[in-house]
């Protein structure tokens, strides 16, 4: 089966047999718990909602075949998926290499929060996959990307990435929350882990938080399922449901996200007020031929550099008509937002600057609408500043 086809179908194959009621949806079981005739035999291996859910299952069946994976597990957010790989396969002393344009929100978790268990994190530029193998000590156990990273769309090689993890025998992490398992499949570029945040592209909807952990190695995945129990950070039935629900729309979102965002990244480049567009579906971005590489597509995120400071940059957030000025990204809906003092606020000026991320730089995430009106409110918007 096809990415299209497996989406919609997997994991909410219809039980017509006897006993079956013939589900095309997965029904949503909220019970927290499971009676069993027998001590020893909890019907269907459900016995404790936190350790299993059918509605759940269900979602990490579909999750694994989106990433080409042997496995998945679903948790109650991003953030909680990331934790769990990081409790799971990290312990006082390791060494994580790290992409320095990474999500604020990962920054903060590694720098805030993991830091105090005793684990050490280093920041490259991980576009030249050299910076990433000189930076690799004796106690080094993890390499962790964003491909394309958040907010200024840069790209790594993953697969190169990747073989120069394998050959130090150290774990590659791939957060492909922008590029979707529509466009990218880091597993098939050898990667070990490939993490989502589904509130994103997989959901699709803005209505819902999640996680997300594909992988294909049997001990990797045992150790992160021990700690979903364990630690507890799971969806619940009902989020599990809007997850699958939005999954089944995945393909066809995601031609749509990016055709606008190819329309939109080529609009803003020509325009006289824009410095440049980080965008890699545009001949101009540096790493244009490694997109066309290992992605598919560009998939429906840009960010820009406007030709101003941040007065102006305020001016050009407010005045938007469509574009609503609001975290996050990937639901069918247009969002703008000014990454120094939304997404990246917890990042220092100094990092902040360092990585490139300046005061006058605007995030889009182009969502289904009809691509002129989007031009549109750009237009005028732009008109102000």
């Amino acid at each position: 089966m096809k990415f299209a086809t497996k989406a919609i179908h997997v994991g909410e194959e219809p039980n017509v047999k006897e006993g079956g009621c013939g589900d095309v949806c997965i029904p949503i079981h909220m019970s927290s718990t499971f009676a069993r005739e027998a001590v020893e035999n909890p019907p269907g291996g459900y016995e404790y909602s936190r350790t299993g859910n059918p509605t759940r299952q269900a979602l990490e069946k579909k999750l694994a075949v989106l990433e080409n994976a042997k496995y998945g597990l679903a948790f109650g957010s991003g953030m909680a998926a990331e934790t769990t790989v990081a409790l799971s396969l990290l312990k006082k002393g390791d060494h994580i290499v790290a992409f320095d344009d990474l999500y604020g929100g990962t920054k903060r978790l590694f720098n805030r929060t993991l830091s105090n268990f005793g684990l050490d994190f280093a920041y490259v530029d991980a576009r030249n996959a050299e910076n990433v193998e000189d930076a690799i000590r004796q106690n080094t156990k993890m390499i962790w990307l964003e491909s394309p990273t958040n907010p200024l769309l840069r790209l790594c090689d993953i697969k190169a990435i990747s073989k120069i993890a394998s050959d130090h025998n150290v774990i590659t992490v791939v957060d492909n929350t922008f590029a979707s398992p529509f466009f990218q499949n880091p597993l098939d570029l050898g990667a070990d882990i490939v993490t989502h945040s589904t509130t994103k592209y997989i959901g699709g909807h803005s209505d819902v938080i999640g996680g997300a952990v594909m992988l294909s190695n049997e001990d990797l995945y045992k150790k992160i399922k021990f700690n979903q129990n364990a630690v507890g950070a799971v969806p619940s039935p009902f989020d599990s449901f809007l997850v699958l629900r939005g999954i089944k729309t995945l393909a066809i979102r995601m031609e749509r996200h990016s055709y606008n965002a190819q329309k939109i990244a080529e609009y803003l480049e020509g325009h006289p007020k824009v410095i440049r567009v980080n965008f890699s579906g545009l001949k101009s971005h540096p790493q244009h031929e490694l997109a066309e590489r290992q992605m598919s597509g560009p998939g429906g995120m840009l960010s820009f550099e406007l030709r101003g400071d941040l007065t102006k940059a305020k001016v050009l957030l407010s005045k938007f008509q469509l574009f609503a000025l609001a975290e996050s990204l990937g639901g069918v809906e247009s969002l703008a937002e000014h990454p120094a003092l939304m997404t990246h606020a917890s990042v220092s000026a100094e990092e902040r600057l360092k990585v490139g991320i300046n005061e006058s730089l605007i995030r889009l995430s182009i969502g289904i609408e009809d691509v002129d009106d989007l031009i549109g409110d750009l237009k005028q918007a732009l008109s102000f500043v």
